[in-house]
């Protein structure tokens, strides 16, 4: 498997695919006309919202040079055919959203299970990303979940990587949640014992023969503190 976890391929503010480094370069090398393509929701049961994601994002892609053959969403209208939808894709879509919903969905389909002989390429899109981890660092978004005790900050996730990624941090730097900074007050404490990777939109981590590349500007969060650790067009070697 080939994976591309980003924080979005799409250039901020456009329907565009964002070239920033490599990432068109390094997936036109990964595909083939007429790929045979799944894309995995974020939330199951809200199926207006997916279709009109999907197909968005359908379009990007084509527009950009990727045509595809096939194009297939999961969500509940069709989970009982997720071992086979899998079987058959060149290409998965992991879907950007609330995290921890999505996550529900993969553990509910089995999914960590469902990609261990998958040998296509996979890309994910923020919450997509995050939850390709080994254990996910669900970071609260939601108005209430910071102070809510039943709240799970850490997931299983995928295990594609154990590298747990904090996607869009051009857009929420500076955000505030339940009268708390994202980052300098929940983030940080957080990060205690474990390391976070940090990535704005065009970032993305690269995985492939073994190797695990941060591509893009980048930024390490652990046992309290945050560095820059990666400019853009830098690659970071983690594995």
């Amino acid at each position: 498997m080939v994976c591309f976890l980003t924080s979005s391929p799409v250039i901020p503010g456009t329907l565009e695919l964002n070239p920033a480094n490599s990432f068109m370069d390094e997936l036109h090398r990964r595909f083939q006309s007429g790929e045979r393509v799944l894309f995995i929701c974020s939330n199951p049961d809200v199926y207006d919202k997916t279709d009109f994601f999907a197909n968005e994002m359908k379009g990007i892609f084509e527009n950009s040079g990727f045509p595809f053959g096939s194009f297939t969403i999961l969500d509940s209208r069709n989970e009982h055919d997720a071992p086979e939808l899998i079987k058959d894709s060149d290409l998965i879509i992991l879907a950007g959203g609330h995290v921890p919903t999505q996550n529900r969905f993969f553990r509910r389909i089995g999914l960590k299970a469902l990609l261990k002989d998958y040998n296509g390429v996979l890309i994910g899109i923020s919450a997509g990303s995050m939850n390709s981890a080994e254990t996910v660092y669900a970071q609260p978004e939601l108005d209430g979940e910071t102070t809510d005790p039943e709240y799970q900050r850490f997931l299983p996730g995928l295990g594609l990587t154990k590298t747990m990624l904090l996607p869009h941090y051009q857009d929420n730097r500076d955000d505030i949640l339940d009268g708390q900074r994202i980052y300098e007050d929940i983030a940080y404490s957080d990060s205690c014992g474990r390391v976070f990777h940090v990535i704005p939109d065009g970032s993305y981590l690269f995985i492939a023969d073994g190797r695990e590349e941060l591509r893009g500007e980048a930024y390490r969060i652990s046992d309290g503190n945050m560095q820059q650790i990666a400019a853009e067009n830098d690659v970071i070697r983690l594995k």
